[in-house]
């Protein structure tokens, strides 16, 4: 399946600039998967060291981490000659080697020559837990998230949909009602798959919803046995809850972190470290409220005021045990978790296109969902599940802090009017 990071993965390697890359991002997003395709067609060979299941790796990093040293032996333990310039280095589940990590270090500062990508699942809870030693600012950092809705649409086959979609974001202009209809299919699909690379794979290639609802759960399973194996004893439970309640605080009208729904009488202090944890881990997604929404924004984030999303809309629809059926066919009895769901997807959406998410609320109530920086301007936008696009909390922003544009996501097709710019939800992707 095509995979936008590999537009980046040719740059990194085109750079002269170029530093050991570290591509990082939560569980079954597809890092191994984009680096040996990646190292296969632009690469004379890979060599590839997986440190899960090559445990003995780990002595070889303990014994000597100069490359000099390094790189004979990892040739005779690949089996192949490592070329410089010629061979793409691959350091899997590198956050299992501390060592290892360290190296890249003295590749970036001695041997630049050798091309090195190290992936890592929990990378961000490893290095904050005890000594581990980081290679700061020598080496390159990419995230890799699941697959957004346009590669979605790319592994569906309709490239010409995303150029449509896309010609009609540029200008306003309503797509073909049929066009429209079948996009918005699509984006019903989305929700039920995710972007979990094994999950779009199966589904496509079986339109099976039950082998897609087993996959989902095998992943959510493997996050839980992360939460135990790579965690603190004293937050695993903790961690547990929060990640549990994650799906209630998004049946709410008000998607605001509430401690008090996690159990009664809990404190930021009590659960702090575990949402820490989940977001390191990249499974979760927190974004804070912003206070005024004027540059530089992250001035006034206020870090007390936040909403966790789910990393995967996906993930989100199958731990709620939604039936696949409600979500493609619309079912009311989803009425109170729509919204959510909807806001989900598009915080998914936003943060596999780079972009630093924030909220706003006033003193009277107002809420506006997200705010972004876009093309240099402060960007409001609006979120809705369906085609109804009231939108009073948008408004209020507006008279107060008239924003070049404004977004308005909901069911409806794209168009103009009054300084609001409506996207239809399955064109998230275009911002």
């Amino acid at each position: 399946m095509e995979r936008k990071i590999s537009k980046y993965l040719i740059g990194w390697k085109n750079s002269p600039y170029r530093k050991p890359l570290i591509l990082q991002g939560a569980r079954q997003t597809g890092k191994t998967y984009s680096a040996l395709a990646f190292g296969r067609e632009h690469y004379a060979n890979v060599a590839y060291f997986n440190f899960e299941t090559n445990r003995s790796l780990n002595k070889t990093f303990d014994e000597n981490i100069e490359p000099s040293y390094l790189i004979p032996i990892l040739s005779r333990i690949c089996g192949q000659t490592i070329i410089k310039e010629k061979t793409l280095i691959i350091f899997d589940e590198v956050q299992l080697c501390e060592r290892a990590l360290t190296s890249l270090k003295y590749f970036c500062e001695d041997a630049p020559e050798y091309h090195i990508v190290a992936a890592g699942s929990l990378l961000g809870v490893a290095v904050n837990r005890g000594a581990f030693s980081f290679p700061v600012g020598k080496v390159d950092i990419k995230t890799l998230y699941p697959m957004d809705m346009e590669e979605f649409l790319y592994a569906n086959g309709e490239r010409e949909l995303v150029e449509k979609i896309r010609e009609c974001f540029e200008s306003n202009a309503p797509m073909p009602s049929a066009l429209h209809s079948a996009a918005m299919s699509y984006y019903r699909q989305y929700l039920v798959t995710g972007g979990m690379p094994e999950c779009v794979d199966k589904y496509i290639a079986t339109k099976d919803l039950i082998l897609l609802r087993h996959t989902q759960r095998m992943i959510l399973e493997s996050y839980l046995n992360d939460m135990s194996k790579y965690n603190k004893e004293n937050e695993i439970k903790k961690t547990r809850l929060v990640y549990d309640n994650i799906t209630v605080q998004l049946s709410r009208k008000n998607t605001r972190f509430q401690y008090k729904l996690i159990k009664s009488g809990a404190r930021a202090a009590e659960f702090e470290n575990a949402i820490e944890w989940l977001a390191l881990s990249g499974i979760v997604t927190r974004i804070h409220r912003v206070e005024r929404p004027i540059k530089p924004i992250e001035n006034y984030r206020d870090i007390d005021a936040f909403k966790i999303y789910v990393s995967d809309v996906g993930l989100l629809c199958a731990k709620k045990d939604i039936a696949a059926e409600d979500v493609l066919y619309q079912s009311a009895e989803l009425d109170d978790f729509k919204g959510g769901m909807a806001e989900n997807y598009v915080c998914c959406q936003l943060i596999a296109n780079d972009y630093p998410c924030y909220y706003w609320t006033s003193e009277r109530g107002a809420e506006v969902d997200f705010i972004i920086m876009r093309e240099g301007k402060i960007i409001p936008i609006e979120v809705k599940s369906a085609e109804n696009t009231k939108a009073k909390s948008l408004s209020a922003y507006i008279s107060s802090y008239k924003p070049e544009y404004a977004v308005k996501l909901s069911a409806l097709n794209f168009g103009f009017t009054d300084g609001k710019k409506t996207i239809p939800l399955y064109a998230a992707f275009c911002l």
